[in-house]
């Protein structure tokens, strides 16, 4: 029993997807930040063209 546990412990099979796991979650925490920062700049574009366009 101890040496089945031992030997589980020491496979790192499974390590290798734990690693690409958490680097998609960082990937796509990184595209969600920069989806929202790109789109709060297009609102702001646009309310400031459509502020320009209303004024004349």
């Amino acid at each position: 029993m101890i040496r089945a546990l031992k030997q589980l412990w020491a496979d790192e099979s499974g390590l290798t997807t734990v690693e690409y796991a958490l680097l998609l979650v960082l990937i796509v925490a990184a595209a969600v930040t920069a989806w929202t920062q790109l789109g709060t700049q297009v609102t702001t574009e646009v309310g400031e063209v459509k502020d320009t366009l209303a004024g004349t």
